[in-house]
């Protein structure tokens, strides 16, 4: 049963909020409110429609009872009708009640390291990349490559992206762990299957407010930028390699030319890994909550497979396999498996609240 005092507190403070921002108020206070609401709407307008089928079932009934036989019956029909989509609205509005992640609406840092398999890992690799930036694209967000380092074949050993856009980290983040690949690769003579595999982590990019590094537990190493060979492709040191002292995380970069533009783009990458690790933590403080979540989001967790053969993707953390494989890596078949994680994990915390 839906808890009434919270359906009212909702309707309560959306209307609030509503009250004031047709108020005179400070800019920064209206952006405030205006995000608080955007967030509430959707919740107030879903108990809404929830209370007004309530009552539309409850006034139903008492014609149905009533002496007019005509009458009665007509309202027999409508309320059929009405009854049967309560407990999906009742559904609905309590997946709505589940607590958020606070990071679902942040931009997300996606990094893609080519694993086991050599020339075949990176090629995925670079499937992967693909996949994600062509999904990006569909949702209208926005990516950039923060660095990369190419295969010797193609693809690459590690590409590491930013992707920025609403609601970036609630769509993605179950993607990280291990994808693997089983194909003929095209040097492959024999025409045997090979496996590979490639590490994805989708990382939140904290805001400001969200994380604070202190400058002395940074040591920063400022190197010449090489290519591959170790050939010098600078006459400068304007590579950076940042350490964070206290928990030895490591983040270098050298694709641009300025020792300037590197650090930035190091800093942004570290931010994300260190807001990740402290959110892991508090993951693993929370053993109970972990059990209800779709994988534990642990990068070394296999959790996709990529069957070229057989056309297929199977997703191992929720059983679920689509023969889309091609529409899969070209972005436009991934909404359907990402909508299977999601609504998956979304009936995993609804168990767990129970």
């Amino acid at each position: 049963m839906l808890p009434v005092e919270r359906l009212d507190a909702i309707l309560a403070r959306a209307q609030a909020l509503q009250d004031e921002m047709n108020g005179e108020l400070p800019p920064e206070r209206f952006v405030a409110l205006s995000k608080e609401y955007a967030e509430i709407d959707p919740l107030a307008t879903a108990v809404r429609a929830y209370r007004g089928a309530l009552g539309e079932s409850e006034d139903l009934a008492a014609l149905v009872a009533g002496e007019d036989a005509e009458m009665a019956e007509l309202a027999g029909l409508e309320l059929e009708d009405v009854r049967a989509k309560l407990p999906d609205m009742e559904t609905a509005l309590e997946v709505l009640l589940l607590p958020k992640d606070s990071a679902d609406e942040l931009n997300v840092i996606v990094e893609v390291r080519a694993g086991t398999g050599g020339d075949e890992a990176a090629l995925f690799a670079g499937n992967l990349f693909r996949m994600y930036t062509r999904y990006a694209d569909l949702q209208g967000w926005k990516s950039d490559i923060i660095t990369q380092s190419e295969g010797e074949m193609g693809g690459f050993k590690e590409v590491v992206m930013a992707i920025r856009g609403k609601g970036v980290f609630a769509r993605l983040k179950f993607e990280s762990g291990v994808h693997r690949v089983q194909r003929v690769p095209e040097t492959e003579s024999s025409g045997r299957i090979h496996t590979s595999a490639a590490t994805v982590a989708v990382l939140p990019e904290p805001e400001d407010v969200d994380i604070k590094i202190d400058e002395k537990d940074l040591r920063v190493d400022v190197f010449r930028a090489s290519g591959p060979g170790g050939q010098s492709v600078n006459t400068t040191d304007s590579a950076v390699r940042i350490i964070h002292l206290p928990t030895g995380i490591t983040v270098s970069q050298q694709d641009e030319k300025s020792q300037h533009k590197n650090r930035a783009k190091a800093m942004l990458v570290m931010r994300a890994r260190l807001f990740e690790a402290e959110r892991q933590r508090v993951d693993d403080e929370r053993a109970a909550d972990r059990k209800s979540q779709v994988g534990s989001g642990d990068r070394s967790e296999r959790i996709r497979t990529y069957n070229f053969p057989q056309g297929r993707v199977t997703d191992h953390r929720i059983n679920v396999t689509l023969h889309k494989l091609e529409k899969i890596l070209a972005g436009d078949g991934l909404d359907e498996m990402l909508e299977a994680l999601i609504r998956e994990d979304q009936v995993q915390r609804l168990a767990a609240v129970d």
